[in-house]
């Protein structure tokens, strides 16, 4: 084997590789010995380590193999994933500290409560290490390595690995993602070929579209540590939460042609409520890794590259609550071998890369113990200290639409905020919040700096190069009314458990049946009628029952004249109002004197949508997946998911909705393109997003005209080369939240209650108004800058320019969308204008075309 390597690496592009075997020899420390009773990975997975890529299955067995084996590893699933496959934690520590496992627990918690910190004797305390691998399924080295990781810490023996084992609880997880991962190892394991190809061309470094990174619903789970919106992160974050370890491991791959990076990251995009001292600690561990890593002659590199800036990141979201979180990214093979510029790049050796960084990392914790305890502790007494001095004593956070504000609080107990009823109705800055319908989050409590990371704008920094968004101020994604509590609030009842609101029925007429637009499930509910067969229609203008007023957007259900019985429709209403969280009205009469009558004109029929999105091709998986998940999980909405290649030749007359996600649309054809045309003439609706707006306008369905960059007259600045890639990244808007202004009479806007709408951004589109006086229902005004980083430029280019544009064909609509609306799945405040366009695209006048 060694002859064959250095034979490839002699050649200047050498395209197949000779691979022996690699066995244990190649990966272990050569001094240790090893207990013969504990099964290797190659005894229960049937190959060596980097021989294949580990499937999810194969690790659960070898998993599952040394719980039963060892006696210092304790094993749990925590949860499933999307696609059922369980998600394991192993707890691994020594014999006696298993025996005294939630004493121990408990007490590490309490480094996080000041008022019972002090009292802590660090000597005698272990230190605990959240170990995890792979969230990226792709990034496959780091799960592989996780066999070796996991044999050595049961099988080692010697003074060493029981003094490791004494001093530390390791919190072990395999796989983050093992939906991605199972479909990266099915990919390159089914193109192998015996004598390796490393030709970067070859199938096996080209997956097909959407690859192994993302989770079932093409998530990024590592954006998701924060909000928590996936299976994968709740289960993780609750164990993180019940343990608050000192240190979490997140173990990453990179392009091809790098090396192996540890943190720390640029030291000038590090978050504002990171301490200084967390950096300090970061870089003292980096010492560890550096000599592990020296030892094996593997290149690395450190402060570049990468940040720890968003608290949603598995290496940044610690950085918040008292942890060091540590980001490996080795560069990767994307198979089993693949040429880079610093050679063939071999599986085992980016496998062996992250094995020796998760033994160089539990040394350092173990030198660095009492260092680490006493951080994590001073971390929360300065944090309470802080907290006192705040002037911002709580936030109150408050919907009409009571689901939204359930989901929001629903995100904070996961992150162990303490969540609170308010003791009676408050107004403050004018807005009245009701005890019923708000919650109370106070600062003086564990958590302060976590809730500062939630509630907090920024929109001045020290750097302008963002790794991942620049603003995520999460009152604002939920789309709740907030305010600061200036004075120490009087605290009603603590949300200890948390169920899902339900509705009722008022009243007891048979006439018609009404609900409210601001319910965020309230598209479910419509959807539902509609597949029972059930007439519904929308309000295009105000009216009463019994004296109450339901705005523009309210659902009438008329009882008379239905497919259904009465009977059958009330029995509908009732789910509707359990499941939903949706009041329904029972109403008695149609007629209203203050408003429109039940049988005027006003009210539109509504029609079941029959929804396909493209996908594949160009389209950003991560786009088009938060698309799908919102229609599948929360409204329960079916859609069809249509390949562009297919799309291109198959009819689609059975569909009435088409949404066309971010992306690159090349790879529809001419053909594709005057289909859809036609589509739209006959009664097509079409939703895009963000750069589908190019392709619409471009295939005339649309004039989302862009704004141009103004002619220079002058020469630009001179700026040394040494910039060139620094500025060209800090024109990116990465992503920052900005204030639109709404037009709420508009059907796209139905449901909305504030003219004021904030709108996350990322991307450096900005359309030009529309001429026509409706045809602008959504736009940025003059200083729409809410939280995060844009360029001057930029912003000058986002003022006054267009969000939301309807153009008329036919008996058709086209709607463009210039943001997400339904960005990483917890930006709910804007899902509503996405289902409005779903359900109402149909009835927009033509007057209101762009």
């Amino acid at each position: 084997m060694k002859k064959c390597l250095l034979f490839a690496l002699a050649v200047l592009a050498p395209m197949w590789v000779c691979l022996g075997q690699t066995d244990l020899s190649y990966y272990l420390p050569a001094k240790v010995q090893y207990n013969p009773t504990i099964p290797t990975p190659r005894s229960v997975i049937g190959h060596d380590v980097g021989e294949w890529h580990v499937t999810h299955d194969k690790l659960v067995y070898y998993m599952m193999a040394l719980d039963k084996a060892s006696d210092r590893i304790s094993l749990e699933q925590t949860g499933l994933t999307h696609e059922a496959r369980p998600l394991l934690l192993l707890t691994i520590t020594s014999p006696k500290n298993h025996q005294n496992i939630e004493a121990i627990r408990t007490q590490h918690l309490q480094l996080s409560d000041a008022s019972k910190s002090g009292a802590l004797d660090l000597k005698t305390m272990p230190a605990v290490f959240y170990l995890g691998c792979s969230i990226h399924g792709n990034e496959a080295s780091g799960a592989n390595a996780g066999l070796l990781m996991a044999y050595h810490l049961a099988a080692a023996q010697g003074p060493e690995i029981e003094k490791y084992l004494e001093n530390t609880i390791i919190l072990f997880d395999p796989s983050f993602n093992p939906d991605g991962l199972q479909r990266f190892a099915g990919w390159v394991n089914s193109r192998k070929s015996k004598v390796i190809s490393a030709d970067p061309n070859d199938t096996e470094h080209n997956e097909a579209w959407p690859g192994g990174r993302f989770n079932h619903y093409w998530f990024d789970l590592n954006r998701d540590w924060l909000v928590a919106q996936n299976p994968e992160s709740q289960a993780r974050v609750k164990k993180f939460q019940e343990w608050r370890p000192n240190v979490l491991t997140d173990h990453h791959e990179q392009g091809t042609n790098a090396t192996f990076f540890f943190m720390p990251g640029v030291p000038t995009r590090v978050h504002p409520l990171t301490p200084l001292k967390n950096q300090e600690l970061t870089k003292k561990m980096g010492e560890y890794h550096a000599k592990a890593l020296d030892e094996i002659g593997s290149l690395y590199f450190t402060q570049e590259g990468y940040d720890d800036f968003y608290y949603g990141k598995g290496s940044t979201y610690p950085d918040v609550q008292g942890s060091i979180g540590i980001l490996f990214e080795q560069a990767s093979s994307r198979g089993h071998a693949q040429e880079s510029v610093n050679g063939v790049l071999r599986f085992p050796f980016t496998i062996r890369n992250h094995f020796v960084t998760m033994l160089s990392s539990l040394k350092a914790i173990q030198d660095m113990r009492e260092e680490l305890l006493s951080y994590q502790r001073d971390f929360y007494k300065s944090a309470a200290a802080d907290a006192a001095k705040d002037p911002v004593k709580a936030y109150l956070v408050g919907s009409k639409d009571k689901a939204r504000l359930f989901h929001f609080a629903e995100m904070a107990l996961r992150q162990k905020v303490d969540v609170y009823k308010p003791a009676g109705n408050q107004t403050i800055n004018g807005k009245t919040f009701e005890a019923e319908s708000s919650y109370l989050l106070p600062m003086n409590q564990t958590q302060y700096k976590l809730i500062r990371g939630m509630f907090d704008k920024q929109v001045k920094f020290q750097d302008s190069i963002f790794y991942d968004i620049s603003s995520w101020t999460l009152p604002l994604a939920f789309g709740l009314d907030y305010e600061e509590v200036k004075t120490i609030p009087s605290l009603g009842e603590k949300i200890t458990e948390l169920n899902m609101p339900t509705g009722k029925i008022i009243g007891t007429g048979d006439y018609a049946y009404v609900f409210e637009p601001y319910g965020y499930y309230a598209p479910r509910a419509m959807y539902k009628l509609l597949d029972k067969e059930v007439r519904i229609k929308v309000a295009n203008e105000p009216f009463y029952v019994d004296g109450k007023k339901f705005d523009r957007g309210s659902i009438m259900v008329p009882v008379d004249n239905q497919n259904l019985i009465p009977d059958q429709i009330n029995v509908i209403m009732k789910e509707i109002t359990e499941r939903d969280g949706i009041d329904v009205f029972a109403v008695s009469t149609g007629l209203d004197y203050k408003g429109v009558s039940l049988g005027s004109s006003s009210f539109y029929v509504l029609r079941k949508p029959e929804i396909a999105m493209l996908v594949e091709g160009g389209i950003s998986p991560t786009d088009a997946g938060e698309l799908w998940h919102l229609l599948d999980t929360r409204f329960q909405i079916p859609v069809t998911l249509i390949p562009i290649n297919v799309f291109n030749s198959a009819p689609i007359s059975k569909y009435n909705t088409i949404l066309i996600p971010e992306g690159n649309h090349a790879a529809i054809s001419d053909a594709g393109k005057e289909k859809l045309k036609a589509w739209v003439q006959a009664g097509g609706i079409v939703i895009g997003f963000e750069r589908a707006l190019n392709f619409l306008t471009n295939a005339g369905l649309g004039k989302f005209d862009v704004k141009k960059e103004e002619e220079k007259k002058e020469p630009a600045k001179p700026r040394p080369y040494a910039f060139i890639d620094e500025y060209g990244r800090a024109q990116e808007t990465s992503g920052a939240i900005f204030e639109a202004e709404a037009d709420l009479t508009h059907p796209i806007l139905y449901g909305y209650t504030n003219p004021k709408v904030a709108l996350f951004k990322s991307n450096n589109l900005y359309v030009q108004k529309a001429n026509g006086p409706y045809s602008n229902p959504l736009s940025y005004g003059n200083n729409p800058l809410v939280s995060g980083y844009i360029t001057k430029p930029n912003l000058e280019k986002l003022k006054n320019s267009s969000v939301l544009g309807t153009v008329a064909m036919g008996r058709g609509r086209v709607i463009g969308f210039t943001e997400n609306v339904a960005f990483r799945a917890f930006w709910f405040g804007t899902n509503k204008m996405l289902m409005n366009a779903i359900f109402y695209g149909p009835m927009i006048s033509a007057e209101a075309s762009r």
